[in-house]
């Protein structure tokens, strides 16, 4: 029993069978070895039920039976009959076969609830497996209500490990209902309890919170999850249970792209389901397996679907709406209409289309979006440009609704990957008509805010300290300053990685869910842009197809630019921050120098062709403001000649940048530098000639604690130190400090951020790029907590490359020169040895 509450049921056929050889024959048996009998073959049942085959199940309940009638009347013969029946409902249950099984839960369990203090085991998990079993049919209510009254008994009476599964099952009921922050936290409680009191559903657990991650569109933390639990799963010979997070893994590699590795797992997946004879479970696969079809096939613009895939799809919802599978069957349908209209086949589309029903509560987001992206595209087709664009209007506010129940930042980053095509759409419609007629640039950069950098646009709550969370991030600066330590002294850190790898998934896990990031705020319309703007230029870059384009907003117009091929310039920009990394060293040898140079020259000119020179005609002496694509987010725009010497700020979005332009504060200086750089004490030191009241952290007091309680509140903070971006994981970027790093995660939530930073340390001003354009890391963090300007490099800096960058930075910062102009003059006289962005205002 407990090899198959923790998932193997292999191991437990095998135990359960010699317990049947140890009981003997049935004849001549008294009523103890009997009830025991019976009670063995019931666990065996579920357990051959799911390696096996349902028959054997039954079979082993119906031998069950036929034991238990041999008992001689009374209690144990009563209660044994509830449990046969019971168990009978699960094998039901795990073969699909839902509307059987409530009927059973539904005759049994109100006899149970007349004898709870006798029976409280037997009636928690069976309300418990019959909140599932109404998860399932799309009841959340019906399955609220046992869950709630199955975690009264569970608490009452002591049943640990049976709290940590209703727990869990509290998780599915908030992720039916699209509260995905309530339910990774009720994943959380359970996985906690499953770690500390014996076996029990972990791996499970980690399965659906892969799923919940699916919805929020974090689909690489989402394979993450499921790469760490299906060969554990696999090793317990829960099958059924691999087959289902092979559809999750399949689901993770269709939204990353990799469509072979997604037709491979739902087909295991299927050939697993039909060989249990779960027949639900295998059409959800298939679905799963042509799904990866349809999006390959769909992201080949020049290619003309064949027939068979949308005939496919469409039988396919068929037999998905008889199992009562109605979300999925309305899937089919539609990726069946989306290839249909590539066809050109609008009528058939329209037809199909349909059929397929308006969304419930407990619709998905995916499919909401999938609808009216269907929709959009339908209208497209039928040469209803206004119609496209209400549905596009329409699903990306209800977009935005939904990810304003997001908890952490990172899930309101991923939730834009369910936007991101009808955000395309909306985008190609408007980029169309103004290409055409040379108006619409004011609608195009409209368009534009609505689809990207959305996770700017929260005004941050107040922090809400989390023990746990907070515990974990305090082993993770230990476990990293450790990790230091050992590598300076030429020690193995193998094992002290690992540590620090598990570390971060568990904050990671706990940060999902400890709060709401922050209240939203509206998109900025373009005459707010304008009127914030001024005297200044901005520069929202957009590409479409094989194109570079850009929406100049200046002094009230809005006008397009045709710029140049976006491959191209992409490619070069990724040269040219390769050219910057080789330059950075002090002491590189003077023919290396000029040649690295000479290449970086040249990249830098062919970009500034591309993009700046176009710009720069009538910039004049005005601040350029940038909002890139993701791409081009690190690009070392000061290194374009057109643009050496001139005020460039990187903005997320217009909306972004309006709001931090918005803030103004009077705080305190603070400088700070870090341990394991050379000079880094002095450099401080000597800005307290340019900021003679600034605080000073630096030698041994400049610990994580110190640096973050001295920011909160500062106006104005200069930080050298060594820091690292972390790309997986772009909240756990870091500046190291004594005894441990700072991460970006911790910069999140203070409650007076400082008005400017100054991080003089190499990269912190990286981003990983999300769906939307969404910027996720440092730099960035400090952007969307409130930080007017943060000013970073985005490649390797030398030691005195930077020095001599921030002594001129800040020699005209303390003499009231603008952050964006401050930044040019001091980067001007070596612009490929000092690759520093200003973000946010300038």
């Amino acid at each position: 029993m407990a090899a198959a509450a923790d998932h193997g049921p292999g191991a437990a056929i095998r135990l359960l069978q010699r317990a049947l050889s140890c009981l003997g024959p049935v004849e001549g048996a008294g009523p103890e070895r009997l009830e025991i009998r019976v009670r063995v073959l019931i666990s065996l049942a579920a357990a051959e039920a799911e390696v096996l085959s349902q028959k054997d199940g039954f079979a082993r309940l119906d031998e069950a039976e036929q034991v238990r009638l041999s008992l001689p009347e009374g209690e144990t013969r009563r209660l044994l009959r509830f449990t046969v029946v019971l168990q009978r409902a699960v094998v039901l249950m795990r073969i699909g076969r839902l509307e059987e099984a409530l009927a059973l839960y539904d005759v049994v369990l109100p006899s149970l609830v007349d004898s709870m203090e006798d029976h409280s085991l037997l009636l928690t998990r069976n309300m418990m497996n019959r909140a599932w079993l109404h998860l399932q049919m799309t009841n959340p209510d019906g399955a609220y209500k046992d869950l709630i009254g199955a975690l009264d008994i569970a608490v009452k009476h002591g049943h640990r490990r049976l709290e940590g599964k209703i727990r869990h099952n509290l998780g599915d009921h908030a992720q039916l209902l699209g509260d995905i922050p309530e339910a990774l936290r009720h994943y959380e409680q359970a996985a906690s309890i499953f770690v500390t009191d014996g076996p029990g559903s972990l791996p499970l657990v980690r399965l659906d919170q892969a799923k919940a991650l699916l919805t929020a569109g974090l689909a690489e933390e989402a394979a993450r999850h499921l790469d760490e639990a299906i060969p554990e799963l696999r090793g317990n010979g829960a099958f059924h249970v691999v087959a289902e997070a092979e559809v999750a893994r399949a689901g993770a590699a269709i939204l990353e792209g990799d469509h072979v590795l997604a037709k491979k797992l739902a087909t295991s997946a299927r050939r697993s389901f039909l060989r249990r004879g779960n027949r639900r479970w295998a059409e959800i696969a298939e679905l799963t397996r042509l799904r990866a079809d349809a999006v390959k096939v769909l992201a080949d613009r020049e290619k003309r679907p064949s027939a068979k895939l949308p005939g496919q799809l469409a039988e396919l919802a068929i037999r998905l709406a008889e199992l009562g599978l109605r979300d999925e069957a309305g899937a089919a349908r539609m990726f069946a209409v989306r290839l249909l209209i590539r066809r050109d086949e609008t009528a058939a589309a329209e037809e199909l289309l349909a059929q397929v029903p308006k969304p419930r509560q407990t619709t998905p987001i995916d499919h909401r979006m999938l609808l009216r992206l269907c929709r959009a595209e339908l209208a497209v087709a039928s040469h209803r440009p206004r119609s496209a664009l209400a549905q596009a209007r329409a699903g990306l506010a209800e977009l935005g609704q939904i990810r304003d129940r997001m908890g952490g930042l990172d899930l309101v980053c991923g939730t834009a990957a369910h936007g991101e095509e009808l955000g395309k759409l909306a985008l190609t419609l408007v980029l169309k008509k103004a290409r055409r007629s040379g108006a619409g640039a004011k609608s195009l950069f409209a368009w534009l805010e609505r689809t990207r950098a959305q996770m700017y646009r929260y005004e941050p709550l107040p922090v809400i300290e989390d023990p746990a969370l907070a515990r974990h991030i305090n082993e993770m600066r230990h476990v990293q300053g450790t990790i230091q330590a050992r590598r300076l002294s030429g020690e193995p850190v193998g094992k002290l990685e690992e540590r620090y790898d598990r570390l971060q998934q568990e904050a990671t896990r706990l940060g999902w869910y400890t709060s709401q990031w922050g209240r939203p705020r509206p998109v900025s319309a373009p005459e707010e842009v304008v009127e914030r703007l001024g005297d200044r230029v901005l520069v929202s870059l957009m590409g479409y197809r094989d194109t570079l384009y850009a929406v100049v907003v200046d002094r009230g117009r809005f006008r397009l630019l045709k710029l140049g091929p976006l491959a191209e310039i992409v490619e070069t920009a990724r040269q040219l921050h390769a050219d910057l990394d080789a330059l950075a060293p002090d002491n590189l040898p003077a023919p290396l120098v000029e040649v690295v140079t000479g290449s970086a020259r040249r990249r830098a000119d062919k970009l500034d062709k591309l993009i700046s020179a176009s710009l720069a005609k009538t910039l004049e002496n005005r601040e350029l403001i940038i909002v890139p694509i993701g791409s081009l987010y690190a690009l070392p725009w000061g290194a374009l000649p057109s643009l050496h010497g001139h005020p460039v700020s990187i903005a997320p979005s217009a909306t972004a940048w309006v709001t931090a332009s918005g803030r103004r504060s009077k705080g305190p200086v603070l400088l700070a530098g870090g341990p394991g750089v050379p000079g880094s004490v002095g450099e401080v030191r000597n800005l307290r000639s340019v900021y003679p009241r600034a605080r000073l952290v630096d030698g041994k007091d400049a610990t994580s604690e110190v640096v973050l309680s001295a920011l909160d509140g500062s106006g104005m903070a200069h930080l050298v130190a060594h820091g690292a971006h972390e790309p997986a994981n772009a909240l756990f970027s870091r500046l190291e400090l004594v005894g441990g790093p700072l991460y970006a995660h911790e910069t999140a939530r203070l409650a007076h951020p400082p008005e400017r930073v100054v991080l003089a340390a190499c990269e912190l001003a990286m981003s990983h790029i999300r769906p939307g354009e969404e910027a996720l890391g440092f730099a960035g963090t400090l952007l969307a907590s409130g930080s007017r300007t943060v000013i970073g490099a985005i490649a390797r800096v030398g030691d005195k490359a930077a020095a001599d960058a921030m002594s001129d930075l800040h020699r005209r910062l303390a003499s009231g020169t603008s952050p964006a102009l401050a930044l040019a003059e001091a980067t001007a006289a070596d612009p490929l040895r000092r690759p520093f962005l200003c973000l946010g205002a300038g």
